[in-house]
């Protein structure tokens, strides 16, 4: 149910500071420009670039950047309050968030008195003079000043008194607005409610939240922040963060827009976000989360016949929104727990033409179990499964038939690499090709060899890279004797698709989903020639 409330909430990306933090999350110079740039263009109010004086690939994005003129979003430069008992003006780390010369600072300061006494090793009254000299130095720079409340949710609890001072002394210095940080991540949802209402009644200034997810709640609790008052909202690209990682702006996003009725993208934007998510994996070389909630390839997916029934009657029995609305699309995910609809919906998405009476529907559904049952695995497969389908409706014309493949493996000595060579024969039409290829492994090998032959045939080929090779022991008792699965992803660019093969060999496995991923591909090319000629034949007439 949608919260009544249309009040305006800000989203604050801290993903190029504290999502860098993250263990295997790292942005080079180039890479944090085009960030920002996609951020901005998605409609992101405030990008925190960095951490001012930190180190010099920050300060270089924080010059760079003033070359772009963005057309919606602010840049911050992150620091913190002044050291103590030092001028504000002779603060080394003050001056560099001057020199990073972006319109809006984030400073970060104590608001729990046990860090006060045990880390920085001050008075209380030293920690609200840091807090109030730092931001008046900025605010007579003519900057937007964000002041970060850290440890404030663990420090209201210890003493609520202390916590609030440092908020009003900032408000009072004329901070534009207070975040409160749940800096350890180990708050619940109702204190998160409590606190931030309590901090919304103290202060006269916009009340933001910063959650980190080391209780798995960094989402519920900065919704529950909003609920309470809280008008801006930080957080990262697909949770990116130290430790468990930050609040997932991912989630946030729609949840804010579609479910609490608080819009902070336009609706043409919001669709984007999951090219949005891809794109800054893609960035640091991760490969996506298919589990994350809205922009995740699992996020619209219907596995079980019964699901797939209902979604097939009324999407709305099974999905909480339109995957369209993030930028996703329904999947259905075929398996040996499918039922009739499972297999004429998966049909209709690879653009397949089956009629629902037709007795192939119960065949292709008897065909998938059997393979099932012997291995294979069509979830992630689904050029596999177009092929199969193909098959049992006696549409399947294959491109080429193999007359023989050989690999060879040879080692020269302990301390040399293997070198490995794949021979493939195969005939297209009347013509026979036989080729060599040499590659980094069997599967390399055997895959170049196979398109090297193909090549002159079809061209298109050329285009198909496989970009994932996963193999899988399904019943590991038998040791080296063992059946295999390989599932190949393979791509050409703009689409990609995966497939599956199986054997006790693990080269046969590998064969059979390499021809698939060939086949799919040229199976796709000819859909597109035969609508090509549909399209001339219908402007003809």
């Amino acid at each position: 149910m949608k919260e009544n409330n249309r009040r305006t909430v800000r989203i604050y990306d801290t993903t190029l500071r504290d999502g860098a933090q993250g263990e295997g999350i790292s942005f080079s110079g180039p890479g944090k420009i085009k960030l920002a740039l996609r951020l901005d263009q998605f409609g992101i109010d405030y990008i925190e670039g960095g951490y001012a004086g930190s180190n010099q690939k920050d300060m270089t994005f924080f010059h760079e950047i003033r070359k772009y003129p963005l057309k919606h979003a602010r840049v911050a430069a992150f620091g913190s309050t002044r050291r103590a008992e030092i001028n504000v003006a002779d603060d080394l780390n003050v001056a560099k968030l001057i020199e990073a010369g972006t319109p809006v600072t984030t400073i970060v300061g104590k608001s729990s008195r046990l860090h006060v006494e045990e880390v920085l090793r001050t008075t209380p009254e030293e920690n609200l003079a840091m807090i109030a000299d730092t931001i008046r130095y900025l605010k007579r720079q003519h900057k937007e000043v964000f002041f970060d409340a850290e440890h404030f949710f663990d420090g209201y609890k210890l003493d609520a008194t202390y916590a609030l001072l440092t908020l009003r002394t900032a408000a009072d210095a004329g901070a534009d607005g207070v975040v409160l940080c749940d800096t350890n991540g180990g708050c619940l949802p109702q204190e998160i409610f409590q606190i931030t209402a309590a901090a919304v009644k103290a202060v006269s200034v916009s009340v933001g939240i910063h959650t980190h997810n080391d209780g798995g709640l960094a989402v519920a609790n900065s919704l529950e922040a909003v609920r309470a008052g809280a008008s801006q909202v930080q957080g990262t690209m697909n949770g990116y963060g130290e430790r468990c990682g930050n609040a997932n702006l991912c989630t946030i996003i729609p949840s804010l827009q579609l479910k609490m009725g608080c819009p902070v993208v336009s609706p043409a934007a919001l669709r984007q976000l999951r090219p949005l998510a891809l794109f800054v994996d893609d960035l640091v070389n991760l490969r996506p989360d298919g589990k994350s909630p809205f922009v995740g390839e699992s996020a619209f997916s219907h596995k079980a016949g019964l699901h797939a029934n209902a979604v097939q009657k009324n999407p709305v029995t099974m999905e909480h929104l339109e995957p369209e609305l993030v930028g996703n699309k329904r999947r259905i995910l075929v398996s040996e727990e499918a039922g009739t609809s499972s297999v004429l919906m998966k049909a209709a998405e690879l653009g397949l033409k089956v009629d629902k009476a037709s007795p192939a529907v119960r065949e292709v559904l008897e065909q998938l179990k059997s393979l099932e049952h012997r291995g294979y695995a069509f979830e992630a497969a689904d050029a596999s499964f177009r092929i199969l389908v193909q098959k049992v409706l006696k549409k399947h014309q294959p491109f080429f038939e193999l007359d023989g493949f050989r690999v060879i493996i040879e080692k020269r000595g302990s301390e040399q690499p293997c070198v490995t060579e794949a021979t493939v024969k195969l005939r297209v039409g009347g013509e026979v090709a036989h080729t060599v290829a040499e590659g980094d492994g069997p599967v390399n090998a055997l895959d170049l060899a196979l398109r090297r032959a193909l090549i002159r045939f079809y061209p298109e080929i050329a285009k198909v890279v496989l970009t994932d090779f996963r193999v899988r022991i399904l019943d590991p008792e038998e040791a080296t004797a063992a059946k295999t699965r390989v599932l190949i992803e393979s791509g050409d660019g703009s689409e990609s698709w995966g497939t599956v093969g199986v054997s006790e060999n693990i080269i046969e496995a590998s064969w059979q989903a390499l021809v698939d991923s060939v086949e799919y591909k040229l199976f796709r090319e000819e859909d597109r020639r035969v609508l090509r000629k549909e399209r001339g034949t219908k402007r003809a007439k």
